[in-house]
């Protein structure tokens, strides 16, 4: 991708224990082959969701670091970029429950996460009981697609945003328990802003990644103009049921980290913040950042670091997965001043400069 926010893929590292068990004594999966398990998930995913789109590899493995990471994500990309193909060829990909949520200037805060109805039973006495029902939005199921998040007011993104935060939500006096896993995958288009309501800052400390989606290139978009046009349509094959999502997910927080990593990753995050004193923040950020990433960013990275050694089927996340998930994690984390906008500076631009600057 042109924005840096991935880069090309590591050969697994294989993990070889001569202790371990195939399985443990309650005749669970062991981590070792947890991780081949991610590791052969990772081809065969791709794979699945090739069959229904062209290309965008990198925006693929984001995607699923943010899935094993339990983490949100955010697709920024001009129209026609496949961004609600990709997450639908995930969801059937895999065992989860699948809502769509179409965001619109409208749509209240019931319209996504439910409301209380009256409902009439009838008792076997023949008498008619009304009770007070809850009816579960779109937003109760594992996987959902917020597409035009951008789309909808205020007051409908902050019931998004307790979703994201706490996983439950509430509803009158009543608060209901999401399903697990449960992740946001939002879109967002970044060309027309009029009759759009930028997302809070809160709200998009809450995204583990923010994706940007490039156009493809000439081989791949004539592909994308042979097949779409075509009458076979692509089928994309069931490859990990809920149980194992579970598993691969439970396993991340398993996976080690080296002390390098940790340390780079919360010297990357502080050498965003301008007023920080820290030597490794450049200048660049004290001229066109207001405000940088905060502790969150630095927890994310090293999370999504987790999540791609595993997918890589390595034994420990390290310096090299951290580097290569700067972009995609604290992009959205920045606050860049007007001078910044008027001088055409962007925040991978801040970026590339941070990481220069830390070593």
């Amino acid at each position: 991708m042109s924005d840096g926010s991935a880069t090309p893929a590591k050969q697994p590292v294989p993990v070889v224990s001569a202790a371990a068990e195939p399985v443990n004594s309650r005749g669970h999966a062991t981590d070792v082959e947890l991780l081949q398990r991610a590791a052969d998930a990772r081809r065969e995913l791709y794979a699945a969701i090739g069959a229904r789109v062209i290309g965008q590899h990198d925006v693929v493995e984001l995607m699923l670091v943010a899935l094993l990471s339990r983490g949100h994500a955010l697709l920024v990309g001009v129209p026609g970029l496949a961004k609600t193909l990709l997450v639908a060829s995930l969801a059937e990909a895999l065992d989860l429950g699948f809502g769509r949520v179409q965001f619109t200037p409208d749509l209240l805060p019931a319209d996504i996460t439910g409301t209380d109805v009256l409902h009439e039973e009838e008792e076997p006495t023949g008498n008619v009981r009304r009770r007070v029902r809850f009816l579960a939005g779109p937003i109760f199921h594992n996987l959902i697609l917020a597409d035009e998040i951008n789309r909808t007011p205020p007051k409908t993104q902050a019931a998004l945003l307790q979703a994201m935060q706490e996983r439950r939500v509430t509803v009158g006096t009543a608060t209901h328990n999401l399903p697990d896993p449960f992740q946001v995958f939002a879109t967002r288009n970044p060309i027309e802003q009029e009759g759009t309501y930028p997302l809070p800052e809160a709200q998009l400390d809450r995204f583990l990644l923010e994706i940007h989606i490039d156009y493809p290139s000439e081989l791949e978009e004539r592909e994308v103009a042979r097949r779409t046009t075509s009458e076979q349509k692509g089928e994309v094959p069931r490859v990990l049921t809920t149980t194992e999502v579970r598993a691969l997910q439970g396993l991340v927080p398993r996976i080690p980290v080296t002390d390098a990593a940790v340390q780079l990753a919360v010297a990357l995050g502080r050498a965003t913040r301008p007023r920080s004193t820290d030597r490794n923040t450049p200048k660049e950020v004290r001229e066109y950042v207001r405000f940088g990433a905060g502790p969150r960013g630095s927890q994310a990275l090293v999370l999504a670091a987790k999540a791609r050694a595993a997918l890589l089927g390595q034994a420990a996340a390290d310096v090299d997965d951290v580097r290569a998930l700067v972009t995609p994690v604290l992009r959205h984390r920045l606050v860049l001043s007007y001078r910044a906008e008027a001088e055409g500076v962007r925040d991978v631009d801040v970026l590339a400069r941070v990481v220069e600057a830390v070593r």
